[in-house]
């Protein structure tokens, strides 16, 4: 699983019908990189994935891939190899919030 951010989506006119009703996002894929780490940053890897929970351009999502990605109720008929299981709220590392959905940070950070 990574924390992405919905930059897009993707519209396809036509596809294999066991997609016919699957929203495609594009996502960036974040990372963090040890404890003072002072936010998410942009790895600059893009994919597309499928949107299990009708996230939005610009949420952080949880994505997961490979054979996993084919697990969730929706997605176990479909040719997929990434999906979106989860809309992030908060991304904590130790004691420090590098990120939170809307934008606040908790008192005294």
């Amino acid at each position: 699983m990574f924390i992405g951010k919905v930059t897009g989506h993707v519209v396809t006119t036509q596809k294999e019908a066991a997609m016919a009703e699957a929203r495609l996002l594009v996502v960036e894929a974040y990372s963090a990189s040890g404890p003072a780490a002072a936010g998410l940053k942009a790895t600059g890897r893009v994919l597309v994935a499928v949107d299990s929970l009708g996230a939005g351009i610009g949420e952080y999502v949880l994505v997961t891939q490979g054979s996993s990605a084919r697990l969730t109720e929706r997605t176990k008929t479909m040719p997929v190899d990434a999906v979106v299981i989860g809309i992030v709220d908060t991304v904590r590392m130790q004691d420090r919030v590098l990120k939170r959905a809307d934008g606040t940070l908790e008192k005294g950070e």
